[in-house]
């Protein structure tokens, strides 16, 4: 039997791939590390989102109801496949299956960019 792990992001939490092509300037210049260390945003790739944020039940619970309350989130802006610039401070680094990832609050997040099809030519 063979076994899956699967990566699952919480809350307003966004998944990305960090774009490693921001070393380099436009005109194909390769900045420093101290260069990068500096920058305050940064680019990457969403890979995965969390279900968003988490709306608090207003309705007083009674203590006769056995059943148990389905959570609902508002959702986030950001959808997998959106290329995301965030402040750089606020994103943590992790290795999931030798892989690098950084997750960063949706609240960190300045820009989307989504790429959509258009029948315009």
């Amino acid at each position: 039997m063979k076994t899956k792990k699967n990566l699952i992001i919480v809350g307003d939490r966004v998944l990305l791939d960090p774009d490693e092509r921001m070393d380099k300037t436009p005109s194909g210049l390769y900045l420093p590390p101290t260069v990068k260390e500096k920058e305050k945003i940064m680019g990457g790739h969403v890979v995965k989102t969390g279900p968003g944020y988490a709306i608090p039940d207003a309705a007083p619970s009674e203590s006769w109801t056995t059943s148990k309350k389905e959570v609902k989130y508002i959702p986030l802006q950001a959808a997998e496949g959106d290329y995301a610039i965030f402040l750089k401070d606020a994103a943590m680094e992790i290795e999931f299956e030798e892989k690098k990832y950084l997750i960063v609050p949706h609240s960190a997040i300045l820009a989307l960019v989504r790429t959509e099809l258009s029948d315009e030519g």
